[in-house]
């Protein structure tokens, strides 16, 4: 159940973040890394804050009192269009959701702008030499810009996992190894 809220709360931030990105292209002179940056500002400063926080997720408290509320805090922090995002979120009773549309605002703007986010495991600390070079290699094989999270797992043993856009690409060792002992094991009980 918790998983389907999730899954409808990050479908309905898509939505949003989608009408925005398309607002702010209708605009060419509006800038979507200023539009990005305030989304980030807005929600930082609601998470930030746990009175914050517990006023604009409290379904009792009136539209009209999130409002003014908002109006005093971002106003003149914001640009106008995120303001006036704020504004009708607010009224459709949607503004919890500020900080999930920001991070779907963000992968709108990346593929905008073909970037792609890869998540990399390694056995052990890598060289940045050898970091750019998977790097490098990657942008070639995907045709895209990449940004790259670094990690670090021993429990691979060695290899690397590769997670793209929630496709996962284990090649680690453990991985080979249990695909290995699983085939002795099918081909034992033959």
């Amino acid at each position: 159940m918790v998983t389907s809220a999730k899954q409808n709360s990050e479908l309905i931030a898509k939505r949003w973040a989608k009408a925005l990105m398309e607002l702010a292209q209708e605009d060419g002179g509006i800038s979507k890394d200023d539009i990005l940056a305030d989304l980030h500002e807005v929600a930082e400063s609601i998470d930030s804050s746990e009175e914050l926080s517990n006023f604009i997720n409290n379904p009792s408290i009136s539209v009209e009192e999130k409002q003014i509320v908002i109006c005093k805090l971002f106003q003149n922090r914001v640009m106008p269009i995120v303001y006036n995002f704020l504004y009708t979120l607010n009224l459709k009773k949607r503004i919890n959701l500020i900080g999930v549309i920001a991070e779907e605002f963000q992968r709108e703007l990346e593929e905008i702008k073909n970037i792609v986010r890869v998540n990399v495991t390694s056995a052990i600390e890598l060289s940045d030499d050898k970091k750019n070079e998977i790097r490098n290699r990657l942008a070639e094989k995907l045709n895209k810009d990449v940004l790259v999270n670094w990690s670090v797992d021993s429990g691979i043993i060695a290899g690397l996992v590769f997670n793209i856009n929630e496709t996962i690409i284990d090649n680690s060792i453990k991985h080979k190894l249990e695909n290995l002992s699983n085939n002795i094991r099918s081909k034992c009980n033959r």
